[in-house]
């Protein structure tokens, strides 16, 4: 970073923090022993002089498609700031609590990790007020080393926030949320069942989401049973922070998913449901199970490799493929080197390379596809061969 400052300057930057003291030119120049601690210091004090709220959100999967319905809901009453597409690392959450204004009453952080204590760092550098996970699922085994260490890793939240006093939302029908804070009092939940937390009602997803939240139906546009929670949790927040029923029904039905989330294309006779951005063990199962269920004509899925699963790759690739066998569809192709091995009778291709020639041979029969897979098999090239 240090040999882009001069550019930075010259291209109309006020000033330039640099930790190498050869590229100091001028007084524009600020010199500091370590740019990146010398950023996350400066978030935290821009933070804590702010009088905004800090919601802090993380989870295995569905954060940015949960972070996004929270901030259209909370907008509908609220100034407010939300992270920026994924910047949710010790580099990103720093970049967003610096966009924290003067009028900003609430800011909506999110948390990623893929080791233990990352979670915990990124509390002590915004210091939230609230928090929400939104589910413990197989995503990175291979850094937090299994289940239980994606639990205990996202669980950092819960620490922090009962360890401060502070408020936790939580879906009160997941069951380890629920077995976590048995004893916390300083929590708000949401439940599908009558009881001590908010009662919002899952009404169907065929193929898109339908809620009633006392006596209003919300239609949404977010295809899938897995989406029901994260919508459920931009309700509870905005009913928390006094937005009206009317206008969270407003925000959710005009939310529209983006970047290759569960996003329903059509193309040339094709009606595609493109979930590409991301993938692992509990996504992908949550997928399956969404399109086994959703109305169409020729049924195809094409499903590539899950990263950073570690030791449970083997396991986790052919639990994948025998899942696929017994909801029948017309035609599966499983893409990737850890597909590749597995013993299925789905179509196997050992890289999105023999997938496109076998394409462009053979091209896919008109229907409706699945296409899904982990972000560094990028599957969103196959729209390109359709």
């Amino acid at each position: 970073g240090n040999a882009f400052a001069q550019e930075a300057i010259t291209n109309g930057a006020a000033y330039a923090v640099i930790d190498d003291v050869q590229y100091k030119a001028s007084d524009k120049f600020i010199l500091v022993d370590d740019v990146l601690q010398t950023l996350q210091q400066l978030a935290t004090y821009h933070r804590l002089n702010s009088k905004a709220k800090i919601i802090a959100l993380t989870g295995s999967n569905g954060k940015t498609t949960t972070k996004e319905l929270i901030a259209g809901v909370l907008s509908q009453k609220h100034q407010i700031i939300a992270t920026k597409g994924n910047l949710n690392n010790h580099i990103g959450v720093p970049l967003t609590l610096l966009t924290i204004k003067e009028n900003t009453e609430i800011a909506i952080v999110e948390m990623g990790a893929n080791h233990q204590k990352e979670i915990s760092i990124l509390c002590q550098l915004a210091q939230p007020d609230y928090g929400y996970i939104t589910n413990f699922g197989k995503a990175h085994l291979e850094g937090f080393g299994g289940i239980e260490g994606v639990i205990k890793g996202k669980s950092e939240l819960y620490e922090y926030l009962v360890a401060n006093g502070k408020h936790i939302f939580l879906n009160g029908d997941d069951p380890i949320q629920s077995e976590k804070l048995q004893y916390y009092i300083k929590k708000i939940g949401f439940s599908q069942n009558e009881g001590s937390y908010y009662h919002i009602k899952f009404k169907g997803a065929a193929p898109f989401v339908h809620i009633q939240v006392e006596d209003l139906y919300i239609n949404t546009q977010l295809i899938g049973a897995y989406n029901f929670s994260n919508c459920a949790a931009a309700i509870l927040m905005g009913t928390y922070f006094n937005v009206e029923l009317p206008d969270i029904k407003i925000a959710l039905e005009e939310f529209v998913p983006e970047n290759n989330r569960s996003q329903i294309l059509e193309k040339n006779g094709y009606t595609i449901v493109l979930d590409a951005y991301n993938a692992n063990p509990t996504s992908m199962k949550a997928a399956l199970e969404a399109f086994n269920r959703m109305p169409g004509q020729r049924k195809t899925v094409l499903l590539a490799d899950m990263y950073e699963l570690g030791e449970s790759a083997r396991v986790e690739h052919q639990n994948l493929a025998e899942l696929v066998e017994k909801m029948h569809f017309d035609t599966c192709f499983l893409i990737g080197e850890n597909f590749h091995k597995t013993h299925t009778t789905c179509a196997t291709f050992s890289s999105f390379e023999a997938l496109a020639d076998r394409l462009k041979k053979s091209p896919l029969e008109k229907g409706t596809l699945l296409i899904k897979g982990s972000r560094g098999m990028a599957m969103e090239r196959i729209l390109d061969l359709l």
